[in-house]
């Protein structure tokens, strides 16, 4: 199975009017589950330029198992913000910083 990113979706075009429009504040790229949507039909790839009410009904879609979103940026003057999945706030420096404070503890 070939990348989401890698193929022609449907909905807007990368460079969708959409997307430059002043409401417009999110993009989602996303797979059709259910054939009773309005988005399309079973394992269609989609991309919408959203605003933010259209935003929240896409997340009601999924958490109706309607659509399963793949990716998603915020959209600000047409720009994309990819969100990426959050990290850890422990860093492995500091554990490495811990594991030296405790060595030094049993020190003779």
């Amino acid at each position: 199975m070939r990348d989401i990113s890698a193929r022609e979706l449907k909905g807007h075009n990368i460079l969708a009017v959409e997307r430059f429009w002043d409401n417009t504040r999110w993009m989602i790229e996303f797979s059709v589950l259910r054939p009773s949507t309005a988005y399309g039909s079973p394992g269609e790839e989609m991309r919408l330029f959203l605003t933010e009410d259209g935003y929240q009904a896409a997340l009601q879609s999924q958490q109706r198992r309607e659509i399963k979103i793949k990716r998603y940026a915020r959209v600000i003057e047409g720009h994309r913000f990819y969100r990426l999945p959050r990290r850890s706030k422990e860093r492995p420096a500091d554990r490495a910083r811990e594991a030296r404070t405790e060595c030094a503890r049993y020190r003779p």
